[in-house]
């Protein structure tokens, strides 16, 4: 059985150039207020209220991850949103499926590097 593995910021910021995909969840607010990680697609899955529609967000996913063996890393604010999604897309079959622990909260805090969103 596969488990989402958690991948702490200093490991997550060694991959950006290595082509790894990572997938920010968050609202267009959320980036504005801390930046996103470089290379990362942008891919809000919550609204505000915290309604979402399964079926557009997978048609989205799945131009960005091509098949089930891919391998990405899922981001969110606190990583609470990316749990919920990374065992959701475990039970549908994606086997390499990670997210990054502590979310940007920690990214931000370990000062690592945003690009500004606009």
């Amino acid at each position: 059985m596969n488990i989402l593995a958690e991948l702490q910021p200093k490991i997550v910021e060694k991959m950006i150039d290595d082509n790894i995909v990572m997938i920010d969840v968050r609202r267009k607010e959320e980036y504005k207020r801390t930046g996103v990680i470089r290379n990362a697609h942008l891919l809000t899955f919550f609204d505000e209220f915290g309604n979402y529609d399964m079926e557009s967000w997978m048609k989205e996913f799945e131009k960005i991850v091509i098949s089930k063996e891919q391998a990405f890393i899922l981001i969110c604010a606190h990583a609470n949103r990316t749990r919920v999604i990374g065992n959701f897309l475990i039970e549908q079959g994606y086997k390499n499926t990670a997210h990054l622990f502590g979310g940007m909260a920690l990214w931000t805090q370990e000062l690592r590097e945003t690009l500004t969103y606009n």
